[in-house]
């Protein structure tokens, strides 16, 4: 996934270093600018279209909410980025959250409140890429998968998919021995997947077509799919003809 292209912005040199420190430690995060005044800022909004800001709250000039107000203006709701407030002040938490930022972290940083705020605002940055490239092109195959995984996103790449099952609310990806849990309904995923590579064997169960490699008959003229690493699945007769014309046509 694409770095977090970051903007640093806050008017005391030894702040903006601190922070720049401590993202160089992070592989995901890139920094592309820093400003010491709020007007610096929305110009640099303006000019980078950052992924997520670092912003102070007490500037001169325009305050960090008054960055916010002018850099929407600007760029408009849906280009402008995440933002983090960075503040030594904790009267204006409430304002930040009115304002739609994403966290508020209190100076001095501790390190893990600071990984926490960084955590959240990478599946947010990711979150947004994904919608804006459906929209982009709505008819697209879903060509990945987005997993939180210790706190941060992980890439799932769909081609490395062997099986999804149903779990409740939710779909768990099965990848060789891993396994990935996913909010999402089967219905909406089996539209969003390529049917020429996935197909539907069960009501709980979608299948990769190139992990199957037999049919085993069953009980009840039902079938049990074979994957190459030894996986059993059911198929159901209502999917049957859906797996024999998948398989028909890769034939």
């Amino acid at each position: 996934m694409e770095p977090v292209r970051t903007l640093i912005v806050d008017d005391e040199p030894l702040a903006r270093r601190g922070l720049r420190v401590r993202l160089a430690r992070r592989p995901g995060v890139e920094v592309v600018g820093e400003c010491a005044s709020g007007r610096a800022a929305v110009e640099a909004i303006r000019a980078l279209a950052p992924d997520l800001v670092l912003l102070d709250v007490q500037m001169p000039g325009l305050d960090g909410f008054a960055v916010v107000d002018a850099a929407t203006a600007a760029v408009g709701v849906d280009a402008m980025p995440v933002v983090v407030f960075v503040t030594a002040h904790d009267e204006h938490a409430l304002r930040a959250f009115e304002a739609q930022a994403l966290d508020y972290v209190l100076k001095p940083i501790a390190a893990a409140r600071l990984d926490r705020a960084l955590d959240r605002a990478e599946r947010r940055v990711a979150e947004r890429r994904e919608r804006r490239e459906r929209a982009a092109d709505p008819e697209a195959p879903l060509d990945r998968f987005l997993v939180t995984r210790g706190g941060r996103v992980v890439v799932v790449p769909v081609d490395v998919v062997d099986w999804i099952e149903a779990d409740g609310d939710y779909v768990r990806l099965h990848v060789g021995r891993d396994r990935h849990l996913l909010r999402e309904t089967m219905g909406r995923l089996e539209a969003r997947l390529d049917p020429r590579r996935f197909v539907r064997i069960h009501r709980s169960v979608i299948c990769n077509v190139d992990r199957i490699a037999e049919l085993h008959p069953h009980l009840n003229r039902e079938y049990v799919v074979v994957l190459h690493d030894g996986t059993r699945l059911k198929l159901s007769r209502s999917y049957r003809d859906r797996l024999d014309t998948r398989l028909g046509a890769r034939r």
